[in-house]
């Protein structure tokens, strides 16, 4: 069973989520998570009704050996597909135990974006992975109400794996998405999310990722455009000698605000961190990073950088950056760095002096400045012109 409608593995999950929700109440300022969250964009998505009509999508084509799935909150995105060889859906025993694993390993329970998508959710894609597949592209649109949906991935043993997500949206409509991944030992997932939207959308994307020992997961976020937008991926390297590499882009104009909560948790030895997250904030928009490291005793010899880069492109934004490192263990290699700042006056008088005008000198620092992490999107993610995306929703 690859996709449920929630009868069966989802309906106890829609109780207890509405029964936390429930007992937990609407966040508050009060709670550190969420102090600086706009509570009223947040009280209006949690207001939506579920929508029962598939959004268009403005997919580009696909590229060749691309394996593309609609997840929509609606159609059965396996419907009329056969799956190559590698992918297969769980069965519904295996569903039932791996459902949630991965939530409680990295410690998310009593979490209301959780429980929200748990009460909301009435559509799950199941997959295992096995060996090396070809490329999978996962869209999601939301035009109208509130797109609950959920993903779970086995990947096996040395299994390798290239994951795009795509979420897009316009008008009053929000995404809630919750993606579970368990990586074997030796495996391999090179996992990308480009969310770019109208400006009016809103989108909260929540992913736990469980590392045995050996695996390498690579995590690219490229996010542009929502007026409330939340990216929380929770990294557990289960028994260390794991290598995780986190990069991130928040692009956020008008009065928009972006969220990227990330926490990765070294529970053995020798693993590895690299992560950069930017942020660039135009009009008056918010932007935010809080970025959580712990390192316990048992996790000796952890290597472990974070940097965080952002850019004011007005006076009238805002940018708040927070590192978290939580190191007991005694031999270790962990660095953390902040910067906030403009568009470097040096770098503009160059390109001017070179015969460029102020707006396209601008423009290209601009690009530069995306372009790092854009980059790093898996390769099948050209399809969808990525960087011009952002860009263009910088500039409109």
């Amino acid at each position: 069973m690859a996709v449920s409608t929630g009868e069966q593995v989802l309906a106890p999950v829609q109780q207890r989520g509405q029964e936390a929700l429930g007992r937990l109440g609407m966040p508050t300022h009060r709670h550190e998570a969420w102090r600086l969250t706009n509570l009223g964009r947040l009280e209006a998505v949690a207001r939506m009704p579920i929508s029962s009509v598939a959004s268009a999508s403005d997919a580009p084509p696909r590229l060749d050996g691309v394996v593309r799935l609609v997840l929509d909150g609606v159609n059965d995105p396996l419907k009329g597909l056969t799956l190559p060889e590698g992918l297969t859906p769980l069965e519904p025993k295996e569903l039932e135990l791996a459902l949630g694993h991965t939530l409680d390993r990295c410690g998310w329970s009593d979490d209301w974006l959780i429980e929200f998508n748990h009460a909301s959710a009435q559509q799950l894609l199941a997959l295992r992975v096995r060996g090396t597949v070809p490329p999978l592209e996962i869209t999601m649109a939301a035009a109208s109400g509130l797109i609950p949906t959920r993903v779970l991935l086995v990947v096996e043993e040395k299994a390798q794996l290239e994951l795009l997500q795509v979420f897009s949206g316009r008008g009053d409509a929000a995404h809630s998405h919750l993606l579970e991944v368990h990586l074997g030992q030796e495996a391999q997932l090179n996992h990308g999310v480009l969310a770019c939207a109208d400006g009016v959308a809103s989108l909260f994307a929540q992913c736990a990722v469980e590392q045995e020992p050996r695996s390498t997961y690579t995590f690219t976020s490229v996010v542009q455009g929502w007026s409330l937008g939340r990216i929380e991926p929770r990294v557990i390297q289960v028994d260390g000698q794991a290598s995780t590499t986190l990069k991130g882009l928040a692009v956020a104009d008008a009065e928009q605000q972006l969220a990227v909560h990330t926490s990765v948790c070294f529970e053995g030895p020798d693993g590895e961190l690299d992560q950069l997250q930017k942020c660039l904030a135009a009009g008056r928009s918010h932007t935010i990073f809080n970025g959580a490291i712990n390192v316990p005793r048992k996790a000796q010899r952890t290597n472990a950088a974070q940097l965080s880069r952002n850019l004011l492109l007005s006076d009238r934004a805002r940018v708040d950056t927070k590192p978290e490192l939580e190191i007991v263990a005694d031999d270790v290699r962990c660095a953390h760095g902040a910067t906030v700042s403009q568009l470097q006056e040096d770098e503009l008088f160059y390109l001017r002096s070179r015969g460029i005008g102020a707006s396209d000198a601008a423009a290209l620092l601009l690009r530069g400045a995306c372009q790092e992490v854009v980059e790093k999107l898996p390769e099948h993610a050209t399809a969808w012109r990525p960087l011009e995306r952002v860009l263009k929703g910088l500039s409109s």
